[in-house]
């Protein structure tokens, strides 16, 4: 016990050496399997995550099925595997609507002011009143369920977040000392909006980005559990909770083993969001 005490504050210590904590090497080296699980499914696992066998189903966790199989004979760590794909999809896609719509909205409001400012302002106030999966909710209930529905309107719900950061540091950057010098050089308004206010008022958006990234992740995982996402039989994490929520008294590997894939990955995700963040800020590594 006092060996692997030691050991352990060794790596910690180790880590900590060259400036990164262990959780975080754990959080990128889950995030790597995840996406190597998006870009070769085929090199974690061989078998179709569709292919049913009524003869092998409900199986436990064995040597030969590592999650078991679920309900059809399915392969559940196939599914799980591939389905690391629709789930990625969908997050990375709602963050990049988000992102670019956010920070265009954001951008605008905090170089025209008056009237413009003040209207998207009220767009974002309306939009932030609602709660990211309700809004979300709301508008798939309007435009039908299905991948792409899903997509935008997580990333309708995530505009906000973007939009107003940007907007608060386009004000700031405009007042500071060294765009008002830029003025007395003569720039036009185009090029000094293009090399020095925009690269400063987004700076902090690819951080938001990753961190929201996990809740872009989540969110697609309950909606999907509601039905609102991809339909099956495709291998979606929220799709697969969907279906094993029915047979936790007997094979509970159905529905939990995606639950676990769907936590890590947003847990690892939210974990290198907030150590940027820390890191942007100048704070120590938690």
């Amino acid at each position: 016990m006092t060996a692997a005490l030691s050991l352990r504050a060794r790596v910690a210590d180790q880590a900590n050496g060259f400036g990164v904590a262990p959780g975080v090497v754990i959080a990128a080296l889950t995030i790597g399997l995840v996406a190597l699980a998006v870009a070769a499914p085929g090199v974690l696992a061989g078998s179709d995550p569709l292919a049913a066998d009524p003869l092998t189903a409900q199986l436990p966790p064995s040597a030969q099925h590592w999650f078991g199989t679920d309900h059809l004979g399915r392969d559940v760590f196939s599914r799980v595997v591939h389905g690391a794909r629709y789930s990625l999809l969908i997050g990375v896609t709602a963050v990049a609507i988000a992102v670019v719509a956010g920070s265009v909205l954001g951008l605008l409001a905090g170089l025209a002011r008056g009237r413009l400012d003040e209207l998207i302002t009220r767009f974002l106030d309306v939009v932030s009143s609602f709660p990211d999966l309700l809004l979300a909710l709301v508008l798939i209930s309007f435009t039908g369920p299905g991948t792409a529905n899903l997509i935008v309107a997580l990333g309708i719900a995530s505009i906000p977040r973007f939009a107003r950061v940007v907007r608060a540091q386009t004000l700031v950057v405009q007042e500071s000392g060294y765009v008002e010098q830029a003025r007395t050089f003569g720039l036009t308004r185009a090029t000094l909006v293009w090399r020095h206010v925009l690269p400063h008022a987004v700076a902090q958006v690819p951080i938001l980005a990753t961190i929201g990234l996990g809740t872009a992740i989540l969110g697609a995982a309950g909606l999907s559990f509601l039905g609102m996402g991809p339909q099956p039989p495709e291998p979606e994490w929220g799709a697969m909770l969907a279906e094993g929520r029915n047979y936790l008294r007997n094979a509970w590997w159905i529905g939990v083993l995606p639950g676990v894939a769907v936590t890590a990955t947003v847990i690892a995700v939210s974990s290198l969001g907030r150590h940027w963040q820390r890191h942007y800020d100048g704070r120590p590594a938690a």
